[in-house]
C-alpha cells in the first residue's frame, strides 16, 4: 500500500472499502473511501483518520512516506466514526501529537472515546503555521454535524471539507479526472440527497465563505478528489442547497394486487402526455436512497399505497419516513394516492407525511375501492393533467 502524491510533500494516506455497501441505510453500491492527508512540512501533519479496521492500511500508505512516529499533527475535521475510528490507537502510538480540532469536536471526541488527548480546539478563521505552510480553518456546524470543519492549505491552494463535496466511491484512481465525470457528479448528488440535504441554509453559508478562497483542489473525506471539475461540484451545491428542482416527476408506490400500480401509470401517464418526464419508481425494486437521488432535484412527488391493516405498506412508510427527515423543501408539489379494500386510510396517511414536507398539494387525493376501471383511470388522468395546464 503505497500513498499517492497529490503535490510536492502533500498525500492521499486513506483507505479503499471496496466491499461497503451499507452506510446507515443508505446504499453504497460503489463502496467508498475513507481519505486521509499528509502534509510534509516541519510540523508532519495528517488531516483526518480512517474507519477503524482500515488502520492497519493507513499506517502502511504513511510509512511509505515517512516514519508515522514523526507525525506532530493530527487535525480532526469530523467526529463521525468513519473519520475519527483509528484516532485513538494513532495517539496510543503517537502520545506525543496535537489533536486539533473544533470546540464542538472535542467534545463529541471526549463522547466518543472517554479519553482525554492533547488537544487544541480553532475556531473559524483561525490559522496555524506548521512550516512554510499554513494552515487556515473554518468551521461548518451542521454540514452536517455540529462539529464539522474545513482545512484550507493556502498556499497550495487545497481545501480539505470533510464530508463536503463528498462520494461513495470506491476506486484505484484519485482524482476527478481519472475517471467519469458523470459517474462521480451523480455519486456526489446521491451523497449529497441521502446525507447533507437537510442542511441546505448551512451549506450556504460555508459557501459564501468558501467563495472568499482559491480554491485549486478539493480532497474530501469519501471519493474521488477534485482536481478538473471544481466549478461543476459547487455549482452542484448551489443548486442543491437551494433545493432548486425541475419540471419532472416521480410517481413512487408500492402495490398489493396490482390495483396502485394501476393507478400509479395512470399517473404517469398523464405527466407523459403533458410532456413532463416522468419516472415510476416501485419501492419493492428501488433503494429509497436511490429515490432520493432522484428525487433532490424533482418537482413533482406522487406517492401510493394500498391500506393494509389500516397502514400504509411497510416500504412506503419507511420511504416517507427517510424522506422526511431528509426535509426537501420549496416548489414541490405533492399527490398522496393508493387503493383499498374497505377502510382506506393508508391514502390519508401518504397525504399527512406530504403535508409536513410542506409539499403543495393542488389535487385531492386519489383513492380507488378494489380494482379501478378503465374509466376510473381516464378519469385519474385527466385529472392530474387538469393540475398541469
Amino acid at each position: 500500500m503505497k500513498a499517492v502524491k497529490l503535490k510536492e510533500g502533500i498525500y492521499w494516506v486513506g483507505s479503499i472499502d471496496w466491499d461497503l455497501r451499507n452506510f446507515h441505510g443508505y446504499l453504497t453500491q460503489r463502496g467508498s473511501t475513507y481519505n486521509a492527508y499528509l502534509l510534509i512540512d516541519e510540523k508532519i501533519t495528517l488531516i483526518d483518520t480512517v474507519k477503524h479496521y482500515c488502520y492497519d492500511e493507513m499506517m502502511e500508505r504513511i510509512s511509505s512516506v515517512i516514519d508515522p512516529l514523526k507525525i506532530n499533527y493530527v487535525i480532526s475535521n469530523h467526529v463521525e466514526m468513519d473519520h475519527s475510528g483509528s484516532l485513538i490507537k494513532l495517539t496510543e502510538l503517537l502520545p506525543q501529537a496535537t489533536v486539533i480540532t473544533s470546540p464542538n469536536g472535542k467534545k463529541g471526541l471526549l463522547r466518543h472515546f472517554k479519553k482525554d488527548l492533547n488537544w487544541k480546539e480553532v475556531k473559524s478563521g483561525e490559522e496555524l503555521s506548521i512550516g512554510r505552510w499554513n494552515l487556515l480553518f473554518q468551521l461548518m456546524p451542521m454540514v452536517h454535524w455540529p462539529d464539522s470543519m474545513a482545512t484550507y492549505l493556502k498556499e497550495e491552494k487545497i481545501l480539505f471539507p470533510n464530508d463536503a463535496f463528498g462520494q461513495h466511491v470506491s476506486s484505484y484512481e484519485r482524482f476527478d479526472d481519472e475517471v467519469i465525470s458523470e459517474i462521480i457528479l451523480e455519486e456526489a448528488k446521491k451523497y449529497y440527497a441521502n446525507i447533507v440535504l437537510p442542511f441546505g441554509s448551512q451549506v450556504q453559508k460555508a459557501l459564501a465563505v468558501l467563495s472568499q478562497l482559491e480554491i485549486e483542489m478539493i480532497a474530501p473525506s469519501h471519493g474521488i478528489i477534485w482536481r478538473s471539475h471544481i466549478a461543476e461540484i459547487l455549482a452542484k451545491y448551489v443548486k442543491w442547497s437551494n433545493n432548486e428542482t425541475a419540471e419532472k416527476a416521480l410517481v413512487i408506490y408500492d402495490t398489493m394486487w396490482e390495483s396502485t400500480e394501476k393507478i400509479a401509470l395512470a399517473i404517469y401517464k398523464a405527466f407523459e402526455d403533458s410532456d413532463i418526464k416522468a419516472k415510476m419508481v416501485n419501492l419493492q425494486h428501488s433503494h429509497i436512497s436511490d429515490v432520493m437521488t432522484e428525487l433532490i432535484d424533482t418537482k413533482y412527488i406522487c406517492v401510493g399505497s394500498p391500506t393494509l391493516n389500516n397502514n400504509m405498506l411497510p416500504t412506503v412508510a419507511a420511504f416517507l419516513t427517510y424522506m422526511k427527515g431528509l426535509a426537501p423543501k420549496q416548489d414541490r408539489v405533492g399527490l398522496a394516492f393508493g387503493s383499498y379494500g374497505w377502510g382506506g386510510q393508508s391514502i390519508a396517511q401518504v397525504e399527512d407525511f406530504l403535508k409536513e414536507c410542506g409539499f403543495a398539494l393542488p389535487l385531492e387525493s386519489i383513492k380507488v375501492n378494489y380494482i379501478p376501471d378503465e374509466q376510473e383511470l381516464l378519469d385519474i388522468t385527466n385529472k392530474v393533467k387538469a393540475v398541469l395546464k
